[in-house]
């Protein structure tokens, strides 16, 4: 069971984004397992779900920095029932996750939802004890009771390189390892955020879209940490809207984490047309291909713009 409806057309679609990517992966050696993605488009007006195509969307892969998103939609569930306080820091953290992905501004909220922090070593009892509380994030999402995030994972801080200290402990006693995501579960709680959904009221949800947007016009757009170039939404047709949040890593010295690219992009092209799209990818030449998630984007923008002249 799935939050959106099959859909011919868009299944379509989801041919066309394989028939493209296969071969990437096929040129470079890397297997077409490591990439999924799950494509959706708004239902007929009064449909109860949208329409959507997807391929591996249920694959268990380390998020990279889409993770983030939860963090932020974790911080509005508890300034909205008053377990986390308003203030000009938190404010700031929640900004800079989003718009430069900053690891540091989540690790501080990571550390407000969950009252740990990571630092020295602690006795065996107080570090089961601290790995408890670092649990709370999971329980937010597991409480809202959706088939889709099943087997996800957020007890993980963000990290540059190695762990040291509380935080390699933690990941160590970890039963699940590393902070998991699926292709399922980026694309409902993007659903969620741009719908009339009963996760969060609408001004809080407002609040998270305007953290998202992303604008091709930007005197930002060229920095690396605004991940719109050599991403979904990098090669849009001009005038083109866009929502996104994109997660790369590198070497980052464990082969679970490391060399993966992965976005979730919502767009309004300039003809009204709107679609979302989580692509989740594996692999070092992938990881380092700045041209490949475009490519991806202009594809479905393109595809789903004939769609539009079909219908009319």
């Amino acid at each position: 069971m799935s939050f959106f409806t099959d859909s011919s057309d868009l299944q379509r679609i989801g041919a066309l984004i394989e028939a493209h990517a296969a071969p990437i992966y096929a040129a470079r050696n890397i297997p077409f397992t490591q990439f999924a993605y799950v494509l959706t488009q708004p239902g007929q007006e009064g449909a109860a779900k949208p329409k959507g195509a997807a391929l591996r969307q249920d694959w268990r892969a380390y998020p990279c920095s889409l993770v983030k998103v939860f963090h932020l939609v974790a911080a509005q569930l508890r300034l909205e029932d008053g377990r986390l306080s308003a203030h000009g820091e938190l404010d700031r953290a929640m900004r800079d996750m989003i718009l430069w992905s900053s690891n540091s501004a989540t690790n501080y909220i990571i550390d407000l939802l969950t009252g740990t922090t990571g630092d020295t070593l602690l006795s065996d009892a107080e570090m089961s004890a601290w790995c408890e509380r670092r649990e709370e994030i999971n329980r937010i999402f597991a409480g809202l009771g959706w088939p889709e995030l099943a087997g996800i994972n957020l007890n993980q801080k963000l990290m540059d390189d190695l762990r040291y200290g509380r935080e390699k402990v933690a990941l160590d006693r970890s039963a699940a390892g590393h902070n998991c995501l699926t292709p399922i579960a980026m694309a409902r709680l993007m659903n969620e955020i741009f719908s009339d959904s009963a996760l969060l009221p609408p001004a809080r949800r407002a609040v998270i879209r305007d953290y998202l947007a992303r604008d091709a016009n930007d005197p930002d757009r060229g920095r690396g940490a605004y991940q719109l170039l050599g991403y979904l939404g990098d090669a849009l047709p001009e005038g083109t809207r866009i929502w996104s949040k994109a997660g790369r890593t590198r070497w980052l010295g464990d082969d679970r984490a490391s060399f993966r690219r992965h976005d979730m992009l919502r767009a309004i092209l300039p003809n009204g047309q709107e679609f979302q799209l989580t692509v989740f990818t594996q692999g070092e030449a992938i990881a380092e291909d700045d041209t490949f998630l475009p490519g991806i984007g202009a594809l479905v923008a393109t595809a789903v713009s004939s769609l539009s002249r079909e219908g009319s």
